[in-house]
């Protein structure tokens, strides 16, 4: 064997050898770069679905939980609070909640599948303020003795009713969002995954 010969032979050894080392980098980059893209299990534990119990939930009283970052409002109507939607009805924008943005058990009139619940997420359709409960009717809540009850955004003044929806010419185009629920038993609620997926 030439001099040439064994000088191409250590050089190819030290490509080789150089190649692997830098492949073997590569690898070892991408790795931890490819394993960053996965949902963490923080990020999926804040989208899972949220159960919550209303058992302990008096008529005329309302609870928050907390979804995806979002307050998730769960309201039990009293028969009074349900006989005000029908009040409400010819001053809302989307009085049966027509628009594609709701899920089919949520366009009737009390917007949920159990009249005595409704279940909303709590935040203003216009700019994504949080409105404020005024649940109780006439003057006592501040807004005039012909107020039926529901939510008041103190952002721009967009009002809602009982079951969330909007008065007509408000700044909220769209009534507040029903998100995703089912019903687990009588008084157990999943919000976040209604069975359909």
């Amino acid at each position: 064997m030439s001099v040439d010969q064994k000088m191409d032979s250590g050089r190819r050894t030290l490509l080789l050898a150089t190649s692997a080392a830098g492949g073997a980098a590569c690898v070892a980059t991408a790795v931890p770069f490819v394993a960053s893209l996965t949902p963490s299990e923080r990020a999926k534990a804040a989208g899972a679905p949220v159960e919550a119990d209303v058992s302990k939930l008096a008529p005329g009283e309302m609870m928050t939980v907390e979804w995806r970052g979002k307050p998730v409002w769960i309201l039990r109507r009293t028969p009074e609070m349900l006989a005000s939607l029908e009040k409400t009805d010819g001053l809302v924008s989307d009085p049966e909640s027509e628009k594609p943005m709701q899920p089919d058990y949520a366009k009737n009139k009390h917007r949920s599948i159990n009249p005595e619940y409704l279940v909303a997420v709590g935040i203003c359709t216009h700019l994504g303020c949080s409105p404020s409960e005024k649940l109780k009717s006439g003057t006592e809540s501040g807004l005039g003795a012909d107020w039926a009850g529901g939510f008041l955004c103190p952002c721009h003044g967009s009002l809602f009713d009982l079951a969330g929806r909007v008065y007509s010419s408000m700044p909220a185009p769209d009534n507040l969002e029903v998100p995703p629920h089912q019903y687990l038993a009588d008084s157990l609620l999943l919000i976040g995954d209604d069975g359909k997926a």
